[in-house]
């Protein structure tokens, strides 16, 4: 009497899986650098702007695919992927807040002293032009 099991597995339902996420991947980056590309060429703020917002929807699927089937996530029970994914958005949350909390001080911070203010504005002039108008004024 024999204890063991034999298992079979279906590995080529996995192997074509792979191929085609990969295949999905190289065609994603394929449109970003077209893109890319295509962007150099434009002057239009407005159309310029959207290109980046399309190339960073595309490295965000990009990443999705990776995680999920490169790192194996797509499998794994969903209280796991939840420990990843909540933490990663409150740190994206995070460092967003912080970055706008940031550009706001920079914008604001001369406006509540006068002083500060006019201080700011001063022209601070190099130790080299200093010595080029004592040049000239001998």
């Amino acid at each position: 009497m024999s204890n063991t099991a034999e298992l079979h597995h279906d590995d080529g339902a996995a192997v074509k899986e792979i191929w085609r996420v990969t295949a999905y991947l190289s065609i994603l980056t394929i449109v970003e650098l077209i893109l890319g590309f295509w962007m150099m060429g434009i002057t239009g703020e407005g159309l310029r702007l959207t290109i980046k917002g399309t190339i960073v929807i595309l490295m965000i699927t990009k990443a999705f695919y990776i995680v999920a089937y490169f790192m194996h996530l797509k499998h794994e029970v969903k209280n796991l992927i939840m420990t990843i994914v909540v933490p990663l958005a409150l740190f994206i949350w995070f460092i967003t807040a912080f970055l706008y909390e940031g550009n706001s001080y920079k914008n604001l911070r001369n406006t509540y002293d006068p002083y500060k203010k006019e201080q700011s504005q001063i022209k601070v002039v190099n130790k080299e032009e200093i010595k080029e108008s004592k040049k000239g004024a001998e």
